[in-house]
């Protein structure tokens, strides 16, 4: 139904309310009257910057493209703020990332804030920074996170919160520590910061499609990136180089990529999902353990139904998106809603470029607005912690991840009582004992069991 709406019955449907894209891009806390009596529902408030106030010092963890990506949007987030500490287990990576920082924002990190190893992120944590940016391989993001929490530092954290069930819930937890410190916490889970997105939910939460019922999300993209095993290379090295493509460092593609759509569509329902039946498989990829697509049916706990599809080769046909049905009518969840008629009866208005066209594109990128708002709790003293909303959504990804490679349906209760844990005991460079077979259906592997090597 999502590729023949019928653009020409849009209607007014909220009194005499302009429509709410454009009040949300200029950041108005507007109320929009529900469509459910005695009900009203803000509009999110949006910053184009973060306030101004004191030097906010960042400390870098992970300093791969992604990471030296987040160092820049945190720069771009408003004044005063400074990147002054990196790390990363490989000395190249560190060497690139703090070369960009020179030449593209004129930022000269000192020798002895740059940091290599296993242990770089506990030089990063103790150098005189007030914020962490977390951007590691999600594999030690629950250490790293545990240990930037204990120093009683806000943290940005990269999605996902983890690989594996004992990393979830340790993420979990230390959620709940930075709760008690008062420590502001934004996740890497983007969408929940993207201005058509939000303004799309308010919409749907005023009652425009009634009653939840069901929701399709898709991720289905070209193939991720390889990288070939070369010679000299220990094993470790190997996979550390080649971290996307195995279960123990990137979680999967269930985890790592639909944790976005897990994310807004357990917004959407206000609740996360319970249970998990899924399939996947390998058909092209090239190194590692990991699937390269996953079809997976999660459930909530009042039966409703939430269908999730990644998939991740080179020459198919591609689709990235969200269909939430309600009693009323459907949305995509980026800036159209429908009825059942397939009238479009509201669309999300985005900016006019400078000839007065329309841009089709957010006035702030959400990697950038994500670290405004991070900032600006901050300097606020605005709580803010989504880390608890990451967590749940990273181990909806692992609940589905599990049950596409053992053939089994798998509840959130099996997973929040695993003591499955992926990786080596010991981080160092040289052989690991870990199983590289690509998981088979049928053979039902213990969830409950530890996947791990010295």
């Amino acid at each position: 139904m999502e590729t023949k709406p019928k653009s020409s019955g849009r209607r007014e449907f909220i009194g005499n309310a302009v429509a709410l894209g454009t009040m949300g891009a200029l950041g108005a806390g507007y109320l929009l009257s529900s469509c459910n009596p005695g009900k009203r529902y803000e509009a999110p408030v949006f910053y184009d910057t973060a306030p101004d106030g004191p030097v906010l010092k960042a400390g870098l963890i992970g300093c791969g493209g992604r990471g030296t990506g987040a160092a820049l949007n945190f720069l771009n987030a408003g004044p005063n703020l400074e990147i002054t500490a990196i790390g990363d287990v490989f000395q190249h990576r560190v060497d690139n990332c703090r070369k960009s920082l020179k030449e593209r924002r004129g930022i000269d990190i000192s020798d002895q804030n740059c940091f290599t190893g296993f242990d770089a992120y506990k030089g990063v944590i103790g150098s005189d920074v007030d914020v962490i940016l977390h951007v590691t391989p999600q594999h030690f993001r629950p250490l790293h996170f545990e240990a930037a929490v204990q120093a009683r530092k806000h943290i940005f954290i990269e999605k996902p919160g983890a690989v594996d069930p004992v990393g979830a819930r340790s993420v979990m937890a230390s959620g709940r520590m930075a709760d008690a410190a008062g420590l502001v916490v934004v996740a890497g889970t983007n969408f929940r910061h993207q201005r058509d997105y939000l303004t799309t939910h308010s919409m749907v939460q005023s009652g425009v499609i009634g009653d939840l019922v069901s929701a399709n999300a898709w991720d289905i993209r070209g193939k991720i990136w390889h990288v070939n095993r070369q010679e000299g290379w220990c094993d470790m090295e190997a996979m550390l180089r080649d971290w996307m493509n195995w279960y123990w460092l990137s979680g999967g593609d269930n985890v790592d990529i639909a944790v976005h759509q897990i994310d807004m569509v357990s917004l959407y329902f206000g609740k996360h999902p319970v249970k998990a039946l899924g399939f996947g498989g390998r058909h092209r990829r090239p190194t590692g353990d990991v699937y390269d697509y996953y079809s997976i049916e999660y459930e909530f706990d009042d039966g409703k139904i939430f269908n999730c599809k990644t998939r991740c080769i080179d020459g198919c046909h591609n689709k990235h998106g969200f269909l939430i049905f309600g009693t009323k009518g459907y949305t995509n969840c980026l800036n159209r809603i429908w009825d059942y008629d397939d009238n479009l009866i509201w669309e999300y208005e985005y900016p006019l470029d400078q000839d007065g066209n329309p841009t089709n594109r957010v006035a702030i990128s959400s990697y950038d607005e994500e670290h405004i708002n991070f900032v600006t709790a901050i300097r606020n003293n605005t709580p803010m912690n989504q880390t608890h909303n990451l967590a749940a959504a990273t181990l909806c990804g692992i609940m589905g991840r599990e049950s596409a490679i053992t053939g089994r349906e798998v509840t959130w209760d099996e997973m929040m009582a695993s003591n499955l844990r992926l990786g080596p005991d010991n981080y160092l460079m040289g052989p690991l004992n870990i199983t590289t077979d690509v998981p088979v259906p049928g053979t039902a592997p213990d969830i409950s069991r530890s996947r791990s090597g010295a």
